[in-house]
C-alpha cells in the first residue's frame, strides 16, 4: 500500500509541476505510475486528496531544507532569520511555486492551516521562548510573534509565487523580512 501511495505522489508531483493542478488528468497520472483510477480513489479519496498528499510532501522538504539552513547560522536568532528567509527565497523555484504557493491554496485553502505549517509554527515559537528567556528577544506572547514572523515568510513566499519578475519581489520580501523581523530583538 505504502508502494501504491508512492508512486501516486510521485507521479502527481511530476504531472502538478508539469501542467498545474487543473490540467492534470488523473488518466495519464495513474496510467504513468502504472495503476488505476481506483488506487488512487481508495488511497486519496480523489485529485484534491493527492493534491493535498503532493502539498504536504513538498511543505515538509521545504521546512527541512530550511531548518537545515537555520542550523547552521551562528545562533537562534541567526538561525530563525535564516529558515525565514530560506523559506522565502524557494519560492523562486517552479514546482515549489506551481505546486504548493498557487494551486495549493487555491484548491486546498489557506496554508496557515496545513498541518506542516502548523507544525513550523510551533517550532517557531519554542525558538521564540527560548530567545526570549535568553534576553534576545523582547518579552512578548511567543505564540503570536511566532505567527507573525511564519505569516510574513508565507505571504512573502506567495507574493513571490504571483509576482511577474519573481526575482526582484524576493529581493525586497527578503530584506523587508529582516528588517520586520529585527523589531522583536531587544535593544541594550
Amino acid at each position: 500500500m505504502e508502494e501504491t501511495r508512492a508512486k501516486l505522489i510521485r507521479a502527481a508531483r511530476q504531472a502538478f509541476a508539469a501542467k498545474g493542478y487543473s490540467a492534470a488528468s488523473m488518466d495519464d497520472l495513474t496510467a504513468e505510475a502504472g495503476l488505476t483510477r481506483g488506487a488512487l480513489y481508495h488511497n486519496f479519496g480523489d485529485k484534491k486528496g493527492l493534491l493535498q498528499a503532493v502539498v504536504d510532501q513538498i511543505d515538509a522538504e521545504m521546512a527541512e531544507r530550511a531548518r537545515a539552513v537555520g542550523s547552521r547560522a551562528g545562533n537562534d536568532w541567526d538561525g530563525l532569520l535564516a529558515e525565514g528567509v530560506a523559506y522565502i527565497q524557494m519560492a523562486l523555484e517552479p514546482e515549489v511555486q506551481r505546486i504548493v504557493l498557487l494551486d495549493g491554496p487555491a484548491v486546498l485553502g489557506d496554508p496557515a492551516g496545513w498541518p506542516t505549517q502548523n507544525r513550523c509554527l510551533q517550532t517557531t515559537t519554542r525558538t521564540l521562548r527560548s530567545l526570549i528567556a535568553q534576553g534576545i528577544v523582547k518579552p512578548v506572547d511567543p505564540e503570536a510573534a511566532a505567527r507573525l514572523i511564519n505569516g510574513a515568510a508565507l505571504n512573502a513566499a506567495l507574493w513571490i509565487a504571483a509576482a511577474k519578475d519573481p526575482h526582484s519581489v524576493q529581493e525586497k520580501a527578503v530584506e523587508a523580512f529582516i528588517q520586520l523581523a529585527g523589531g522583536l530583538l531587544r535593544t541594550r
